[in-house]
């Protein structure tokens, strides 16, 4: 489903954006993560 795609995960710091950003990571394999705060 999100393998080969570019994935834009907004609020990226905050902790749900961290967490899902590793569930991400840990069981796809995206082409590009972006990961866009206005935080930091």
């Amino acid at each position: 489903m999100l393998n080969n795609k570019t994935i834009l995960i907004t609020g990226g710091t905050g902790s749900f954006g961290h967490q899902f950003t590793n569930y991400i990571l840990e069981n796809y394999c995206p082409q590009k993560v972006i990961i866009y705060s206005r935080d930091e």
